[in-house]
């Protein structure tokens, strides 16, 4: 049987391997014009499967509530943050930003710190338009954005419930409280 201890380094390891890889979704090199371009664009690096699976761990340790709140809030977030960038506006260091959110979430996965829903929505939050705000940098002129942007919206989603689903079995594993879907 996985130890707590296991389960850590596994997740650590992945973080680590996030920065080896050369980060392929923000290349600005291929067609992202259409929905099949959004459901794999934020499958196109690690980066981004370990901020996404981390919030979706994190929610299901955290607290009841937030297991659905925090992925909300974030998809949410990432489409005022595509919102941002379509309306022409500048997110200063977006992609900065997003290199931080590697690190935060997946350091949030291994700890998985208790801290109070306000900040954790907003932690959530603002990395969330940065995400958004990259994403959309990336359509083409002349594509559809709709299509695009549900398409990394529903992957993303995805995403947040493969680590739901591995914060479901951390808990089973090691006798959390089984009863997280029950409201209080």
């Amino acid at each position: 049987m996985m130890t707590k201890q296991y389960l850590k380094g596994l997740v650590f390891v992945a973080m680590l391997f996030s920065f080896a890889m050369p980060v392929i979704a923000h290349t600005g090199v291929g067609a992202t014009h259409d929905f099949v371009s959004g459901i794999a664009h934020p499958l196109q690096g690690l980066d981004h499967i370990v901020v996404m699976v981390a919030i979706g761990l994190w929610g299901c340790i955290l607290a009841k509530r937030l297991v659905w709140q925090l992925p909300a809030s974030f998809l949410l977030a990432m489409l005022g943050g595509a919102a941002i960038n379509l309306q022409g506006l500048t997110l200063s260091f977006a992609e900065q930003w997003i290199t931080l959110s590697v690190i935060i979430f997946g350091l949030i996965a291994i700890f998985t710190p208790r801290i109070s829903s306000v900040l954790a929505i907003g932690l959530v939050s603002f990395f969330a338009i940065c995400h958004g705000y990259v994403h959309a940098a990336e359509i083409e002129v002349g594509a559809n954005p709709i299509s695009y942007i549900a398409g990394f919206l529903i992957s993303t989603a995805v995403l947040h419930g493969l680590g739901i689903g591995l914060g479901f079995l951390y808990l089973y594993l090691f006798g959390k409280n089984k009863q997280i879907l029950v409201s209080p």
